[in-house]
């Protein structure tokens, strides 16, 4: 293998010592912020850029409409030396509720629409509220692969958790593979991303529809995370009112929340700002076993003055006032936001075929029998190799990306790549290095 690695585009001896100073002892298994250390120490030594493709982070710059609300609200609104409504303030809250109306077609009081700081934030107050609901529903399903953090999150608030790959339970097969887990009666929720990080794949509407009428046969609330809405980029969702709408499982049940985050859609991540939407009917419900930990019966109280102002006593006042107007520019018409991301699909499109070209395999290639759509990630693995080697491995090709094994998946011999840092010009870099990759791995 030394003799292989002689001619990779990162010095081996470096990248080894470099992963022995990083006192990890799987590198396969880092988390994605320790991947992202590792990677800055080896770059910083060797002067070589990597492709990064750890990071789940925006690559285009914030949109203006935002910072200049931003700037305006520090400016000239004295908010700077004041304390934000744990609720959120009014211009938001109005917008998040014309925004899921006329993107989602669904119909939400102004009053169950609460800022966040970021939907990662937004999951952690969900549990905290919702596994205080039920003392006999003491567990939490995630339908995976998902994103390593909510994960982190139960582990954390110490909570149980159930863990459903849907790789090969699609259409109805989810709905018999979800009702053999749903029918023990100790889930409270379940969570999954629709575009799905890291898999990318879409749940149609037949799928939302029995995971909606399942949740509701067995008492679960869903938590749909949508923190790339719209970016399906295989159907035009961005005209304001008008259909097709984003399919969601709001249409199928009366209790849910759905999560909305300004990171990706508005390359807003530097800000935390998001939202959690509490459907009505959840919102106003009353559950006795709350009691033990809140003041209220009531849910929507004891999420927004129980665990929202447990976790962070509000969110940033100018933020609140930056996705209010970007918010209002969608919802009025005047900005299409997919405009700026579907750059995504586009180099996604173009990073696959590279891969493919040299080796790789398309691990979550399909959805519910169509082609898997181009956009913010995609998944391969690579002949021989487990996902976690696979990581190691491509280190000494100056590529960074994470293992599937931290996602929740069962299929242990992928990884998922983000494209959002990759740029173009970088493109012709990562095919000569995959190609490289390749020539010494191939049989």
């Amino acid at each position: 293998m030394e003799e292989v690695l002689a001619n990779t585009p990162i010095d081996y001896n470096l990248v080894k010592q470099k992963i022995k100073e990083s006192k990890l002892t799987n590198v396969g298994r880092a988390s994605i912020r320790e991947i992202k250390s590792l990677i800055n120490a080896i770059e910083t030594e060797c002067g070589t850029k990597f492709i990064r493709m750890e990071m789940g982070v925006p690559g285009l710059p914030a949109s203006k409409i935002g910072v200049e609300a931003e700037i305006n609200a520090l400016a000239n609104k004295g908010i700077a030396n004041s304390y934000p409504n744990i609720e959120g303030i009014p211009e938001l809250k109005r917008e998040i509720s014309r925004f899921v109306n006329l993107f989602l077609d669904i119909d939400v009081p102004e009053k169950c629409c609460v800022p966040c700081t970021g939907s990662t934030n937004g999951s952690f107050i969900s549990f905290l509220t919702i596994e205080r609901i039920d003392k006999n529903k003491d567990t939490v399903l995630f339908l995976d692969p998902g994103f390593p953090v909510h994960k982190q999150q139960i582990n954390v608030l110490g909570i149980k958790q159930l863990s459903l790959d849907v790789y090969k339970c699609r259409g109805e097969e989810l709905g018999e593979k979800l009702e053999s887990m749903l029918i023990e009666g100790n889930v409270s929720c379940l969570l999954y991303s629709n575009p799905n990080n890291p898999s990318w794949i879409c749940f149609t509407e037949n799928e939302l529809k029995i995971i909606g009428g399942l949740c509701t046969k067995y008492d679960v609330i869903p938590i749909e995370d949508l923190a790339y809405f719209n970016m399906d980029f295989r159907k035009d969702y961005s005209k304001p009112g008008m259909p097709p709408h984003q399919p969601t499982v709001a249409k199928y049940c009366d209790n849910y929340i759905i999560l909305i985050s300004s990171s990706k859609i508005f390359s807003y991540a530097g800000q935390r700002i998001g939202c959690v939407v509490v459907s009505e009917n959840l919102f106003n419900k009353d559950y006795p076993d709350l009691l033990r930990n809140y003041t209220s019966t009531n849910f929507g109280h004891s999420l927004i003055y129980g665990a929202s102002y447990a976790v962070s006593a509000g969110v940033t006042h100018s933020t609140q006032y930056a996705f209010a107007a970007l918010l209002k520019a969608v919802n009025d018409g005047d900005y299409n936001f997919i405009d700026d991301v579907k750059v995504y699909g586009e180099r996604a499109k173009s990073m696959k075929k590279m891969f493919t070209q040299n080796g790789f395999n398309i691990v979550y290639s399909h959805d519910d029998g169509n082609p898997i759509a181009d956009g913010f990630y995609f998944t391969v693995s690579y002949p021989g190799f487990s996902g976690e080697g696979l990581i190691e491995e491509l280190l000494y090709y100056g590529i960074s990306a994470i293992s599937l094994s931290n996602t929740g998946s069962l299929q242990k011999e992928g990884i998922r790549a983000c494209v959002s840092l990759v740029s173009d010009k970088q493109l012709p870099e990562l095919e000569a290095r995959l190609r490289l990759f390749n020539d010494n791995h191939k049989n």
